[in-house]
C-alpha cells in the first residue's frame, strides 16, 4: 500500500510538472538530428572526463591548458564526485562501479582544509547521495537495508556532519566556510551570500529521511525561515547578510548570483518534501520579484527596501529562472524569458557572466563564461513541458560554440572574453555535472531520468517495501538527481503510523477513564521508536592529503562571486572596497 502511494504521488508530480506538449511539435518539425548530438555530447563528456583521469586526478579540477590539475574547494577529487551520476545518465555502468570503489578507498574528510559550505554541500553531499540512490540501478552491490544504508550514504552524511558547525549561529543562518578539521575559524566573516544559506534543504532533507537523524533538515529549515523572517517590507531579500546580527550587508535583491539557488531551493523543496509552507514562501517571493525586478521579460537588481534599480544588468546565473518557473506551471512566462536570454547567447555564442541590458553588451571584467549550464538547465526542463524545437536549437548551438571555442587538447577550457574567444587555464567541475549532463539529456528523451512512472522498482527495506526509480528526479543545484520516492523508504509514514493506532485502539477496547495519549509527531521529529538497525559507522583509506586553505573576501559567494557594484546599506561601491 506505501510503495503504490509513493508512486501515485510521484505520478501527480509528473502531471503537475509537465502538461501534454503540443502535437507535431519536436526535432522531427524542427529537422534536427538528435541522436547526433546526442552522441556529440557523449563525445564531450569523454574528451573532458579522460583528460581529467589522465592528468588531474586525485585533484579536484582539471587545468586543460597545462595538463595538470589543482585542488580547488577542498580536495575532495571533487570532479570525480560530479561526475558520477553523470556516467550512469551516459548508460556507462562499468566507469560508475569503479568510480564508486574509487570514492571510498580515496576521499577522506578529516582533512585540514577550510572549506565553503555551499560548494561542499552541492557538490560533495549532493553528488554522494544521488549516487547512493542510483547504486542499484548502477548494478553496484548494495548492502543490506539499502536504500537506508550504504557506503556513499555514510560517506554523504559525514560530509554534512563536517558542515554542521557552520550553522551554530544566533540566527541559525550558516557561515560560509568552515574547516573540515576544526570547525569555524574564530575570525571567519560573519557575512554570508542568501545561496550560501538557503540552498541545503534538498540534500540536508534527503540525509535526514534515509539517516533518521532529523538534525540535518532541522538545521537547513531554520536557514531558510531566518532569511524570510529577515525580507524587506516589499517582500525581497538582499544579497549578503550577517549571519550573526540579520543585518543585510548588500541590499541588492534579483534572480542571480548569491541569491539564484534559495529560490531554487524553495520550489524543489517544496517538490521533494511536498511542503505547502516552501511554496507559499516562494510564490509571495514571485510576487515581489515580478512586481519590482521584472521589466519586458528581463529581471533587473533593485534595492530591497524601495524597489528603485539598481544595477540594469543580466547576469548568467540567472538563466536557471526559466526553468524554476516551469516547474511551477508558469510556462508561458519562462518562455519568453528564455528567448530573451537566447538572444544573448547568439550575440556572443554563450553567456557572459554580466550583460548590460540597455547598452546590450557585456560589462567591464565580466566577459567571461566559464561553460555554465543555467540556459541549457532551462532549455532542457522547458522542452521536457512544450517540445518546443527552438529549445532544441539551443542545444545545438551550446554544442557548437563549446566545440568549436573552448575545447584543447586535455579537456575544455574556461571562456574568459566572449568577445575574442581567450581562454583561461580551468575546468570547473559543473562543467561534467550540470552543463554536460542537461545537452544529453535535451537530446536523449528516453533516458531513465525522464521515466514517467510507467516503469518502477519495489525494493524491500527494514520498514517495508518502497518504490523507487520511477521518475520525477529533483536535481539538486549542481544536477544531482534525487529520487524523491527515497524519502519514504526509511521511516513509517505518518498516516501508517496512526491507521495502526487506530487499528490498536479497537483491538484493545481501550477504556475511556483510561489515560491513553498518543502524541503526534511534529512535522519534522523522528516518527519511530524503535532502534534504527542501521550502522553508521564507516571507514576510509587513502592518504591525507597535506593541508591546504582557502580563504574568500568579506563579500563573497564562493562559486558565484558577486563583487561589481554591490549595493552597501544603500550605497554603491566598486571592486575591492
Amino acid at each position: 500500500m506505501a510503495a503504490l502511494r509513493s508512486l501515485g504521488s510521484l505520478l501527480c508530480l509528473w502531471a503537475l510538472r509537465l502538461p501534454d506538449p503540443p502535437a507535431g511539435t519536436g526535432a522531427a518539425a524542427w529537422g534536427l538530428d538528435v541522436a547526433s548530438y546526442r552522441e556529440r555530447v557523449r563525445a564531450m563528456f569523454y574528451h573532458a572526463y579522460e583528460h581529467y583521469l589522465e592528468s588531474a586526478f586525485p585533484y579536484d579540477e582539471l587545468r586543460p591548458l597545462t595538463c595538470d590539475g589543482q585542488d580547488t574547494w577542498g580536495s575532495f577529487s571533487l570532479t570525480l564526485i560530479d561526475a558520477l551520476d553523470t556516467l550512469l545518465i551516459l548508460g556507462n555502468v562499468s566507469e560508475f562501479q569503479r568510480v564508486v570503489n574509487v570514492l571510498q578507498e580515496g576521499v577522506d574528510f578529516d582533512i585540514d582544509v577550510n572549506a565553503s559550505v555551499f560548494e561542499t554541500n552541492i557538490r560533495v553531499v549532493g553528488g554522494l547521495l544521488s549516487a547512493h540512490l542510483l547504486s542499484k540501478k548502477a548494478g553496484v552491490e548494495v548492502e543490506a537495508g539499502w536504500p537506508c544504508s550504504g557506503p556513499l550514504l555514510r560517506m554523504a552524511e559525514e560530509a554534512a556532519r563536517k558542515l554542521l558547525p557552520a550553522f551554530q549561529t544566533p540566527t541559525g543562518m550558516p557561515y560560509g566556510t568552515v574547516n573540515l578539521l576544526h570547525g569555524v575559524n574564530p575570525g571567519e566573516t560573519p557575512v554570508t551570500c542568501t545561496a550560501g544559506i538557503g540552498t541545503f534543504i534538498v540534500e540536508f532533507a534527503t540525509l535526514s529521511h534515509l539517516t533518521g537523524d532529523p538534525v540535518f533538515e532541522d538545521v537547513a529549515r531554520k536557514a531558510l525561515k531566518a532569511l524570510w523572517k529577515n525580507r524587506s517590507d516589499i517582500g525581497l531579500v538582499g544579497n549578503h547578510i550577517d549571519v550573526v546580527t540579520a543585518k543585510w550587508v548588500a541590499q541588492d535583491a534579483g534572480i542571480g548570483a548569491g541569491v539564484d539557488s534559495y529560490f531554487e531551493y524553495l520550489v524543489k523543496g517544496a517538490i521533494l518534501l511536498q511542503d505547502k509552507e516552501l511554496m507559499a514562501m516562494f510564490l509571495e517571493y514571485d510576487k515581489a520579484i515580478k512586481n519590482y525586478t521584472k521589466f519586458d521579460d528581463w529581471y533587473l537588481w533593485v534595492q530591497m527596501y524601495k524597489g528603485t534599480v539598481s544595477m540594469p544588468v543580466f547576469q548568467s546565473l540567472e538563466a536557471y529562472w526559466p526553468g524554476l518557473q516551469s516547474l511551477i506551471g508558469d510556462v508561458d512566462n519562462a518562455m519568453r524569458t528564455f528567448l530573451n536570454y537566447y538572444t544573448v547567447w547568439k550575440q556572443f555564442g554563450g553567456l557572459p557572466e554580466f550583460y548590460n541590458i540597455p547598452q546590450g553588451y557585456t560589462v567591464d571584467k565580466r566577459e567571461g563564461y566559464p561553460l555554465r549550464p543555467e540556459l541549457i538547465e532551462s532549455a532542457m526542463y522547458l522542452y521536457r513541458a512544450t517540445r518546443d524545437p527552438t529549445l532544441l536549437e539551443l542545444g545545438r548551438d551550446a554544442v557548437e560554440s563549446i566545440e568549436k571555442i573552448s575545447k584543447v587538447d586535455c579537456g575544455f577550457a574556461t571562456i574568459k572574453d566572449l568577445r575574442d574567444h581567450r581562454l583561461d587555464n580551468r575546468m570547473e567541475s559543473f562543467f561534467l555535472a550540470e552543463t554536460v549532463k542537461y545537452l544529453y539529456l535535451l537530446f536523449d528523451p528516453d533516458n531513465f531520468i525522464h521515466n514517467d512512472g510507467s516503469v518502477f522498482d519495489v525494493v524491500i527495506t527494514p520498514y517495508g517495501e518502497c518504490v523507487l526509480n520511477a521518475g520525477g528526479y529533483v536535481f539538486n543545484t549542481e544536477a544531482h538527481p534525487i529520487d524523491p520516492a527515497a524519502l519514504h523508504c526509511c521511516r513509517k509514514r505518518k498516516e501508517e503510523q496512526w491507521e495502526v493506532e487506530d487499528l490498536m485502539r479497537e483491538f484493545y477496547s481501550l477504556k475511556k477513564n483510561k489515560k491513553f495519549t498518543l502524541k503526534r509527531a511534529s512535522e519534522h521529529d523522528e516518527e519511530e521508536s524503535a532502534t534504527d538497525p542501521r550502522d553508521a559507522s564507516s571507514e576510509k583509506g587513502g592518504e591525507k592529503r597535506s593541508s591546504k586553505k582557502s580563504s574568500h573576501s568579506l563579500l563573497s559567494c564562493p562559486s558565484q562571486s558577486f563583487n561589481s557594484k554591490l549595493a552597501v546599506l544603500g550605497q554603491v561601491f566598486l571592486d575591492n572596497t
